[in-house]
């Protein structure tokens, strides 16, 4: 009898354990923005096949990253020329915002990975979402439980950030209508000076880019803790203050070079540098807003793309892109990959839903859930009404 008990304890303890879920997951073709990454890449799709997920791929979607067609194929994946079908899968991951045209092929309960870049987003977009009944998550938002980093920022970040100083370095020369300055200057010349907003990882890969390069760096944030994290990680003394309005002014007024690194963990980017002090920074002077994807910590800017990156306003170069990594289509493709991929051999057990019930992280980059707006920064932006999430969640159960 005490066999027979063991053996029932056992069975009931099996019954009890979550059983691997195959996900269907499907990979457009980026065709917007000048997109040139794709969120899988061939080596995940075949860690995600291997554990007996379906993987779709449109054709061409890895080309711009140099991914060919033959790679998926060879990795796993089945690679189709329809879209329609690709947006029959359960989980859709995309490095761009869906068009609305994109938004109508997607069906209910769908889960959506994808950036929302808040400069271009509408409500129509927000609207088509709801009726649709999608489930969508925001790559920028989304968390580390056990770390409290947003993984997926923080590795575009990085990129954005050495991007930001070798593109600010190139914006200065006299053939691209810039001061004809060399950002490190040389023995007997003075460097040009740079100035940095934010102390996150932006801040972090383009001071270590812009020292190694010779320049003078001066960096602004009103977090103290990251500024001192910020020194540690680059190993030296370095010029950090928090935001003081005068000081920040002075400094901008004559510097070369500033960069917006300011990143916001649910909503806009704060604006930090009024119009007036942008029309008294010299001429030829260079502005990278790398926080124009959450709406730019600039009052000038405005979102530019791969085609057209710079404008000038007020005799001072603007570049505002709001996917740099694209630039270097193959290594961001490679980190989004990683990550998503990650977060999908997580869900194996109870599938996406049951993840996001679970995830603190995972549920802070959710902004509509089954034809609700879950997002209450964009209900205010845009005039809609918005819903606690977690309370939408428990109503499931």
């Amino acid at each position: 009898m005490e066999t027979l008990s063991v053996s029932r304890t056992q069975e009931e303890t099996l019954e009890m354990l979550p059983r691997h879920q195959r996900l269907f997951i499907g990979v457009p073709k980026e065709n917007t923005m000048q997109e040139n990454r794709v969120a899988l890449v061939p080596h995940a799709v075949t860690t995600l096949t291997a554990q007996g997920h379906r993987v779709i791929v449109e054709a061409g979607a890895g080309e711009k990253a140099k991914f060919s067609d033959l790679d998926y194929a060879e990795a796993g994946a089945e690679v189709v020329h329809s879209k329609e079908a690709i947006f029959k899968a359960d989980v859709l991951l995309k490095v761009a915002p869906p068009t609305l045209e994109e938004i109508d092929l997607m069906q209910p309960n769908q889960v959506l990975i994808s950036p929302i870049h808040l400069p271009m987003l509408h409500s129509d977009y927000i609207v088509k979402l709801q009726k649709k009944r999608v489930i969508a998550l925001a790559m920028e938002y989304i968390r580390d439980d056990e770390t409290g980093v947003f993984p997926i920022v923080n590795a575009m970040s990085e990129i954005a950030g050495i991007s930001a100083i070798l593109i600010a370095a190139d914006l200065l020369a006299t053939n691209r209508g810039g001061k004809g300055v060399l950002l490190g200057g040389i023995a007997g010349v003075p460097p040009a000076k740079v100035i940095i907003l934010g102390a996150g990882v932006v801040a972090e890969f383009a001071t270590r880019t812009a020292i190694g390069l010779g320049a003078e760096v001066r960096i602004f944030d009103n977090n103290v803790y990251k500024l001192m994290r910020l020194q540690n990680k680059v190993g030296r003394q370095l010029h950090t203050s928090v935001v003081n309005p005068v000081h920040l002014k002075e400094q901008l007024l004559t510097a070369d070079v500033a960069i917006g690194a300011v990143h916001s963990a649910q909503g806009r980017s704060p604006m930090i540098v009024s119009e007036e002090i942008v029309s008294r920074m010299k001429p030829g002077s260079v502005i990278l807003d790398v926080s124009i994807d959450q709406g730019g910590c600039f009052e000038t800017s405005r979102m530019t793309t791969h085609d057209h990156p710079t404008y000038e306003q007020f005799g001072v170069t603007h570049y505002c892109v709001p996917n740099i990594p694209s630039r270097v289509a193959r290594t961001a493709s490679d980190a989004i990959s990683n990550i998503l991929t990650s977060l999908l051999l997580r869900a194996e057990h109870g599938g996406v839903l049951s993840l996001i019930t679970s995830n603190e992280g995972l549920r802070n980059g959710v902004y509509t859930y089954k034809g609700c707006l879950t997002n209450a920064y964009l209900g205010a932006l845009f005039q809609l009404k918005s819903t606690n999430l977690d309370l939408l969640i428990t109503s499931d159960f």
